[in-house]
């Protein structure tokens, strides 16, 4: 009658096979295979004819096409009145896509399905490695890795990464490791488990995809990085703390009592970015960082979200936002990109009206930057002047009525026109008055700092400098600043 069995032949080694295969094998007359090119085919029991679906991978143009094309000739040859044994390296459902595909569709076909089980490489791999795969070692496709640009799990785990047929593969796999881990972290390569061949080679990463012997039967280990190395591990330290036995100070904060520190760390990320400061940027982001992790498990305790909903729902925005990376949608410039992320982001909240064209600028933003945002907004339905002229005399308006304004608060009011005018200015020339502020905030303090360096150098108090001397230093500072552009220009 019309059925589909499913054989592993194990990793390789003939006495491998169990005594349940062993039985199939014996009583059938033919047998399908994946590939002939696995070692136990060619001590499968005399008289039983092979039939192999090798032709398929040179016809088919990717891996996933061939798949399809067993998979689709497999159940044809199920649905004879003899059925079909079919058998696949290792085991039916470990690392083997037309297994698990061929069980799904002949359970919705009806089909009788029979599994008969077998070892895969993952037992001798294992026992050639010394090592145990708990308690979290991740299994990893090589192909699925070889087109990512990270590893999709946590360097703080083990990792076996299998499929690694060729020196192509392991060369785009070493890639995206090497995104994580560093060029000399060992690793091992290891060759035909459980078989006569079986060999174990231990080596830097970078020097994977230089081994000759790599084949079909070729599996790679990667040990972990470290125990603290992954995101899941910080944020296991944080639940820690915040747990019942944890820190007193970190278990009494709120969302609330943590503002001060967000902003506080967000400002001195900008520092270190701004002072090109790499190595205090890393850890002003892991403080920053911090302040996001424990946010999530202070929701998580009160019931709010989770760490993992958080991830999820900035996963699928940008991926939603970012058509013409991960759709079909093409795009000419940056700016149709900022046209598009506006027009999904107005879809996303069903096309309601906003109580304000204002209403989504964050009030918490340093007073510049909030500046910036509203006039983008409002430039967007068309408030702005027709040319830059006008902003020129709109300044020079504002700053008459400061000469003009008799009170304090007029004078504050009126300052504060001409600090938003000059926001306005800016962006008329394609300035961020934001990082331009702190730009000359910086000059300011090398400068100063330069004034006091002369104080030191005549043995006096800063006060104590006359306005001329305190000018000269302030000048000679500036005249070596241009001198070191002229020197080092910006690209």
């Amino acid at each position: 009658m019309p059925s589909l069995t499913l054989l592993g032949l194990g990793p390789g080694n003939p006495q491998h096979l169990t005594r349940e295969a062993w039985q199939a094998l014996t009583q059938a007359d033919e047998i399908y295979v994946r590939t002939a090119k696995h070692p136990t085919v060619a001590a499968l029991p005399p008289g039983v004819t092979v039939h192999a679906f090798d032709h398929l991978y040179q016809q088919a143009d990717t891996f996933a096409a061939v798949y399809e094309g067993i998979v689709a000739e497999v159940l044809t040859l199920a649905r004879r009145p003899q059925g079909v044994l079919y058998a696949v390296p290792g085991h039916p459902f470990v690392a083997e896509i037309t297994g698990q595909t061929l069980a799904r569709r002949a359970r919705e076909e009806g089909l009788p399905l029979r599994v008969i089980e077998g070892l895969s490489f993952l037992e001798p791999t294992w026992r050639a490695l010394g090592r145990d795969p708990l308690p979290h070692t991740a299994l990893v496709d090589a192909l699925t890795l070889a087109v990512g640009h990270v590893p999709p799990f946590p360097p703080a785990a083990p990792a076996l990464i299998a499929q690694l047929y060729d020196r192509t593969i392991a060369s785009e796999v070493k890639l995206t490791l090497m995104a994580v881990y560093p060029d000399e972290h060992r690793v091992a390569l290891v060759h035909a488990a459980g078989t006569p061949d079986e060999a174990v080679r231990w080596m830097p990463l970078f020097e994977i995809d230089r081994d000759p012997e790599i084949g079909l039967l070729t599996t790679l280990y990667v040990p972990a990085l470290s125990p603290d190395a992954s995101f899941e591990a910080f944020q296991e330290v944080v639940a820690r703390l915040r747990a019942p036995d944890g820190c007193p100070w970190d278990r009494k904060q709120t969302h609330r009592t943590l503002r001060r520190y967000l902003l506080e760390e967000t400002y001195e990320v900008l520092e270190a970015i701004d002072g090109a400061q790499w190595d205090a940027l890393a850890e002003e982001l892991g403080d920053l960082l911090l302040q996001i992790l424990l946010h999530a498990q202070i929701a998580a305790e009160a019931g709010e979200f989770t760490m993992t909903q958080v991830l999820q729902r900035i996963h699928r925005k940008m991926v939603r936002r970012h058509p013409h990376v991960f759709g079909e949608v093409e795009v000419a410039d940056a700016d149709e990109v900022v046209r598009n992320w506006e027009a999904i982001k107005a879809q996303e909240k069903g096309h309601q009206p906003q109580p304000s064209v204002l209403a989504n600028i964050t009030r918490g933003l340093p007073a510049l930057m909030e500046a910036q945002e509203i006039q983008k907004k409002v430039v967007k339905v068309g408030f702005d002047w027709p040319d830059i002229q006008g902003v020129w005399e709109k300044l020079a308006e504002e700053l008459e009525e400061v000469r003009q304004a008799q009170t304090p608060a007029a004078r504050e009011a009126e300052i504060g026109d001409v600090l938003f005018v000059l926001v306005n200015l800016a962006r008329w020339l394609g300035v961020d008055a934001e990082l331009a502020l702190r730009s000359t905030n910086d000059r300011f303090r090398r400068r100063f700092a330069a004034i006091e360096a002369a104080a030191r150098a005549k043995n006096k108090p800063v006060q104590a400098l006359t306005p001329d001397e305190m000018d000269a230093a302030w000048r000679q500072a500036k005249a070596e600043e241009k001198a070191a552009q002229a020197d080092h220009p910006e690209p």
